[in-house]
């Protein structure tokens, strides 16, 4: 009983799998998900909601409804080792997303519940690995962006310090605290409204083309610089984490009584060490070869005149056997 419910249970998970694992299931959620936002977006609209309102929240049953269809198939592709389900992050963020609406506390909040369902356009992200090599890349960032946001606040609080102490009296509501010149120096770091700073900083102190120029070195080159670095660095961690079966591809599974067959294992290359040695035992060889190959081109002349003597001696032998018959 127990290896037919097992039977029964794999055969299940292949088919789920099978199913999840196709393209127009993938191509189907998408849509899904696209006219469950269209329709979130028509809500917005108070004719239409006084309008098609039951028709509207019927659909939001129907969604809901295919959502957990959904959910159940990519559950039941794990239905062997279920735990495999709960190892994804997406797939605990579909749960959360999709069975939240289930709980009691939120049905009755319509802000949360118009939060939750609007989550549900991120579970898009999930269909399309370029999308999920962004995302992953983005939170792979974080620790790398809190050292940056450290650096840039630093920076600007300093450069806010000589701003305050340069510009303060001159112009209070931009640098008369600083807090202020912090807030001022931030708005300066896409470079808007660059020209005016410059102007009116030469107003008070032709030192201020020095203040400004090496702000916009320190902050605006290299910090932005030090940020693109940080995210392209965590891009490429997670793409190469999206595709770990390429980078370490696991070998097929071999049949119970199939022959293997020994694949002898490369040779690692030679330290340097050794190449000398290895030179010097090559030309060693080298040098035997040619003596041999000498011996052999000396050993046939010497064979035909072994055979030469041989050859006289039979004939000598032989006239005088004739002599002694004659006689």
């Amino acid at each position: 009983m127990y290896e037919v419910s097992t039977t029964v249970r794999e055969r299940l998970a292949s088919w789920c799998e099978r199913v999840v694992s196709a393209d127009w299931f993938n191509a189907a959620s998408f849509g899904l998900i696209i006219v469950n936002a269209v329709v979130l977006g028509v809500e917005t609209y108070d004719r239409a909601l006084a309008e098609a309102g039951p028709i509207l929240w019927a659909a939001e049953y129907v969604f809901l409804s295919l959502f957990l269809v959904e959910l159940g198939l990519r559950f039941g592709a794990h239905l062997t080792a279920p735990g495999g389900f709960f190892r994804d992050g997406w797939n605990i963020f579909d749960l959360l997303i999709i069975c939240a609406p289930l709980l009691p506390g939120v049905r009755e909040n319509v802000t949360l519940l118009r939060l939750i369902r609007l989550a549900r356009i991120v579970r898009a992200v999930r269909l399309f690995p370029g999308l999920r090599v962004i995302i992953g890349g983005v939170l792979r960032s974080l620790p790398g962006l809190a050292s940056f946001l450290l650096i840039a606040a630093l920076t600007i609080y300093l450069y806010a310090m000589v701003g305050w102490m340069a510009f303060g009296d001159a112009y209070p509501d931009l640098y008369g605290t600083v807090g202020r010149a912090m807030f001022t120096l931030f708005l300066l770091l896409s470079l808007d409204g660059i020209t005016d700073a410059f102007n009116a900083g030469r107003a008070v102190s032709e030192w201020s083309v020095i203040y400004y120029a090496s702000y916009i070195i320190m902050a605006s080159y290299l910090l932005t610089n030090l940020l693109v670095g940080i995210v392209l660095k965590a891009l490429e961690d997670a793409h190469q984490a999206e595709r770990p079966t390429q980078r370490n591809p696991e070998p097929p599974p071999i049949a119970p009584g199939a022959a293997v067959m020994a694949v002898p294992a490369t040779p690692s290359p030679a330290p340097v060490g050794e190449l000398s040695d290895i030179g010097t035992r090559l030309r060693e060889l080298r040098t035997a070869l040619d003596a041999l190959e000498a011996e052999l081109a000396r050993q046939p002349s010497t064979s035909r005149a072994g055979t030469g003597r041989r050859s006289t001696s039979r004939r000598s032998k032989g006239r005088r056997a004739a002599a002694n018959s004659r006689t």
